[in-house]
């Protein structure tokens, strides 16, 4: 973690980029202890990649993932797990293929009036930054959107990219980790009619009223309530809704196992805060409390966050 050295302001700068003005001190404790967990990771995957280089999907291999990817690893088994390594080597040149093409001009100008929107708060996608990502941002965006011109573009989607920028530092693995998230592994979640999206937050509806059936009676009450209340969790992928090392835990666990895990995520968050939801007398009431339940120290320690979201509170996720 280093200090914050551009002109912006005089706040503290996490190790993605990220001004932490408010909970830096929070954050700087929790690491502290969470780096000897990611050190003995470390030592772990390095011994796993080194006796097999090429990532194969097994019980070991989805063990470790679910323990946590470290940093230098991430990359890499985030294109092996989702696919993406083998669809950009069988496709050489396709990538580039896209940005050499004549653009649509709404396109171009859609994705770029949201380029300034993109992580204010990081040093990165700062135009006067040493290695400003917004170019790449721009490019892997624009490539996306004429390789799948049934989505093209929609708000969401430069914060995805964003993510996968600054794990990858690299145009083309990011692009290749945005297909196999957006075609495969979460479909219909950005088409236009969003369908993909719509169906699993009844899902989620349904979960709840089996895991918490006095939440799931409560929230009946209010109808289109969890569209309100999730739909942002889901089109981000828990972007700016969970602290950056939880919402990469949650990645890792989501390029390998699939959509499971926002359900997983979003039933653990629901299920620690269901006592408090249940207090709630209004529609305000409900939504707050959806608000409050992402931030804190239960979400921000992002190791045993996810210990409880895989094993605790009873909850097994079929989907």
């Amino acid at each position: 973690v280093q200090p914050c050295t551009h002109d912006i302001c005089p706040c503290r700068i996490d190790p993605y980029g990220f001004e932490r003005p408010q909970d830096f001190d929070s954050y700087k404790e929790m690491m502290n202890e969470y780096v000897a967990v990611l050190n003995r990771r470390s030592m772990r995957w390095s011994k796993l990649l080194q006796d097999k280089p090429n990532v194969e999907k097994n019980l070991t291999v989805k063990r470790y993932v679910r323990k946590g990817v470290p940093k230098e690893h991430r990359a890499r088994i985030w294109m092996a797990a989702s696919g993406a390594q083998e669809l950009m080597e069988i496709k050489p040149g396709y990538y580039q293929s896209l940005l050499a093409m004549e653009h649509d001009a709404k396109l171009k100008e859609t994705i770029h009036t949201d380029m300034h929107r993109t992580f204010p708060d990081n040093i990165l996608f700062k135009t006067h930054a040493e290695e400003c990502l917004q170019k790449d941002l721009f490019n892997v965006l624009l490539a996306y959107g004429h390789h799948n011109q049934a989505v093209g573009y929609c708000q969401g989607m430069n914060f995805i990219a964003g993510y996968l920028l600054i794990i990858t530092k690299d145009e083309e693995k990011s692009f290749w980790l945005m297909d196999a998230l957006l075609g495969r592994i979460l479909p219909d979640y950005y088409s236009p009619a969003m369908l993909g999206l719509k169906t699993d937050q009844e899902v989620l509806g349904e979960l709840v009223k089996t895991k918490a059936p006095a939440v799931g009676q409560l929230m009946a009450q209010y109808p289109g309530i969890w569209t309100l209340v999730v739909s942002r969790w889901f089109i981000c992928l828990y972007i700016d809704i969970l602290p950056i090392e939880t919402v990469l835990r949650i990645w890792d666990c989501l390029f390998y196992e699939g959509s499971k895990v926002l359900f997983r995520v979003a039933l653990t968050l629901i299920l620690h805060q269901q006592t408090e939801i249940l207090r709630a007398r209004s529609l305000p009431d409900v939504c707050e409390c959806f608000k409050q339940m992402t931030s804190g120290s239960f979400t921000l320690d992002c190791h045993t966050f996810m210990q409880v979201s895989r094993e605790g509170q009873g909850y097994k996720c079929t989907h």
